[in-house]
């Protein structure tokens, strides 16, 4: 796609960054074949090459964001698919996010919308303040019908639809180490994962130790960034990205680490990218690529590694691979060769390549979307008739489960059973499935 940016813009990293991806586009449409929002909405402006000619001319212009341009790119979940599918390697992650930051700097939003972002920058990345929100409600869960009804809060409705009905136990701060060392993994805390799954990161910490691996959490270390990043807040995500970048150091410098495993992929495709994001800043461009590198989402480590599984018989699993995994990653066998191996029978549904409607924060800013994705893949799954459903990220599996009607796990949680560790709770409450043993 021919570009006429200027000597002087282009001088800016953000800016040629984005005119390196736009030039890219061969207008193909290929994109727009495997875009969810385009397969809902048929609108070339809702698929990949319209929303590049969109942000080609408020780019290239420098003009000021309509209302029509912050529609579309807003409705983009950054599933990433169209870049999977890209036969000539646009980088559409990088465009929209610029394109994201650049909005956030220049178009004023309703009230309602900026004091919805700004609760959202303020209290998801933060566990402490996560908590007391999700109080807060359950306990204002009857209100969602009339707030439903209010266009403007229905996002607020959306947010009360996704709080559990009971709070999960705090996890524990105390794990044995490895038996038999192998090395040692820094194991990033999350945000909201710790706070809606707390068992996830208890199974996590008791594979690796099998895997030979000791664990410890980095001190000082915060939220990935990926949520105000995502939002276009780049300095609020640039702040927690270095913040990690010196935690993670430290342990580098050290003792040592051997890797950064992530348990949700959406945080694993930002930390991946990190070397990227801080490639100019002299202070941190070089640690920010090391620690890039020793990214890996728990089961790119885990397929790796010599663990012992067991077996699971007549136990179906249907596997939903998140997009921040198969596309933000180009992980997409590992997990699927670590279910097979432990003697689950994998299934995986008709378009596993479309987004579950998660994507972050996108199920609360664009709940109707978000809930016709949810609708149309919790219906695709459903006719695997599978036991059990999986995924690598709480957002899908807080997501799907709104949706289906079978248990949804994260994988560490049915690796860690068939390894010896106790069954999932959501199986154990399911009578048909508990009968299952694991040998």
């Amino acid at each position: 796609m021919q570009t006429e940016f200027s000597a002087a813009q282009l001088a800016d990293p953000a800016m040629a960054s984005s005119e390196a991806a736009i030039r890219k586009c061969v207008h193909c449409g290929f994109c727009n074949a495997t875009c969810p929002t385009y397969a809902l909405l048929g609108d070339e402006l809702d698929g990949p090459r319209g929303r590049i000619y969109l942000m080609k001319e408020m780019l290239e212009t420098e003009a000021a964001p309509t209302p029509q341009v912050v529609k579309h790119v807003d409705r983009c979940l950054s599933c990433l698919s169209c870049m999977t599918t890209c036969p000539s390697g646009v980088n559409y992650m990088r465009l929209v996010d610029h394109a994201r930051t650049y909005i956030e700097t220049r178009y004023r939003r309703p009230l309602t919308e900026r004091l919805l972002r700004r609760l959202l920058a303020w209290m998801m990345p933060h566990p402490h303040r996560i908590r007391p929100a999700l109080r807060i409600a359950r306990v204002a869960r009857p209100m969602r019908p009339i707030l439903a009804a209010i266009p403007a809060l229905r996002p607020v409705a959306a947010m009360l639809a996704l709080a559990p009905a009971r709070e999960a136990e705090r996890p524990s701060s105390a794990y044995a180490p490895a038996a038999q060392s192998r090395g040692r993994v820094a194991l990033l805390k999350g945000c909201a994962e710790p706070v809606l799954r707390p068992e996830i990161r208890a199974a996590t910490v008791r594979l690796l130790n099998r895997a030979g691996h000791d664990v410890l959490f980095a001190e000082g270390e915060t939220c990935c960034g990926a949520l105000t990043h995502h939002m276009g807040r780049e300095q609020d995500s640039l702040a927690s990205v270095r913040r990690n970048v010196d935690a993670w150091t430290r342990e580098i410098e050290g003792r040592g680490l051997d890797a950064i495993i992530v348990t949700a992929s959406g945080c694993g495709t930002m930390i991946k990218d990190y070397g990227h994001l801080l490639r100019n800043d002299p202070t941190y461009a070089e640690k920010a690529a090391r620690v890039s590198a020793l990214a890996k989402d728990v089961s790119e480590l885990l397929d790796m590694a010599e663990l012992p599984l067991g077996h699971a018989p007549g136990l179906t699993v249907a596997y939903q691979p998140p997009c921040s995994l198969q596309h933000g990653q180009g992980v997409t066998e590992a997990p699927k060769r670590l279910l097979s191996r432990a003697g689950f029978e994998v299934r995986t549904p008709v378009e596993a390549h479309l987004c579950c409607g998660s994507a972050g924060t996108y199920n609360i800013l664009q709940p109707e979307l978000a809930g016709r994705l949810g609708e149309r893949k919790a219906a695709n799954i459903a006719r695997l008739e599978a036991d059990v459903i999986v995924t690598g990220n709480i957002g899908c599996a807080v997501q799907i489960g709104q949706h289906a009607s079978a248990p949804v796990l994260h994988i560490v949680e049915l690796l860690d059973w068939a390894a010896g560790g106790p069954m999932p709770e959501a199986l154990a409450d399911r009578a048909d499935i508990g009968k299952h043993g694991v040998k």
